[in-house]
């Protein structure tokens, strides 16, 4: 999981001051518009966006849904980080609904606990935040995650904002990573494509493990994987691309010069550049596949 930092990348993380860190801070305000905001940024469209809760026959699904404020669009799907669904991500929802977008980034934690399950991104670091992710994490079963996706896209698909026609694009952080894939596999007809960016647990020895699910979808992948998680885990790129040769799926697998978590706009390690790098290979995903 996203937790399984070293102790040395969490000291250097943990580092940061408090000007670094706002400097940091500042740079993202480059990536992003604020939540919800109407004013389209540089180039971008005007967004208008809505809290929703989502019925599941698990309980009220909370999550945050942002399009272009005129027409209908692909739908994306957004999974969140460890830390859950907080103002980090409608940010990011926001910027990729002003791209072209019809977003929902969901409260993957919602049988638990509405967002947000945490005060700020950095308590899931402490003591209580851990004691407090811990059995939320442990409800979030791969059956459930998948149960989740499904339904997830079934709602986006009933959405006035949402072109139907175009296919259905995800994204997932850290944790939300594998998610990408299991949404795709729980509905391969719908998904045509997929990006996780740091994501965590895609390569395992289980049966259901997310890179052995790849030739029961129809979509294609990109995998942005950090330095440090490559660092302890060098085999996984080479499973990812071979499983997704073998099931004849587009995939772009590659390895960041960035650490784990470099993509989160509120995460210690954020980092510009990558994340930027990144994000554009996302949008060029959705351009050819959605």
């Amino acid at each position: 999981m996203c937790d399984d930092l070293t102790e040395q990348d969490l000291k250097q993380a943990m580092a940061l001051d408090r000007r670094t860190f706002a400097a940091i801070g500042a740079g993202a305000a480059t990536l992003a518009l604020a939540p919800g905001c109407v004013a389209a940024a540089p180039g971008g469209l005007g967004t208008k966006a809505r809290d929703v809760v989502i019925t599941t026959p698990d309980g009220k699904a909370d999550g945050y849904f942002v399009a272009p404020a005129k027409g209908r669009h692909p739908a994306v799907l957004m999974w969140p980080d460890i830390g859950g669904l907080r103002d980090a991500y409608k940010t990011m929802a926001t910027r990729l609904a002003a791209a072209g977008y019809a977003v929902l980034a969901i409260n993957q934690y919602y049988r638990s606990s509405p967002a947000p399950v945490l005060p700020s991104f950095a308590a899931w670091r402490t003591p209580e935040g851990q004691a407090k992710l811990k059995p939320m994490i442990e409800a979030l079963t791969t059956a459930r995650v998948e149960a989740d996706g499904g339904l997830f896209v079934d709602w986006l698909d009933k959405q006035p904002e949402v072109d139907g026609r175009r296919k259905v694009g995800t994204c997932g952080y850290c944790m939300g990573g594998p998610f990408t894939v299991r949404t795709a596999h729980a509905r391969p007809a719908r998904v045509g494509a997929a990006a996780s960016f740091h994501g965590a647990n895609l390569v395992n020895d289980q049966a259901d493990s997310p890179h052995k699910l790849l030739a029961a979808t129809k979509a294609a992948y990109l995998f942005a994987i950090a330095s440090n998680d490559d660092a302890r885990a060098p085999t996984d790129k080479t499973a990812l691309r071979d499983a997704a040769m073998a099931a004849g799926r587009p995939a772009e697998v590659e390895v960041y010069p960035a650490q784990h978590g470099w993509c989160t706009i509120d995460a210690p390690v954020f980092d510009l550049a990558q994340a930027d790098r990144a994000w554009g290979r996302m949008l060029a995903l959705y351009g050819k596949y959605l």
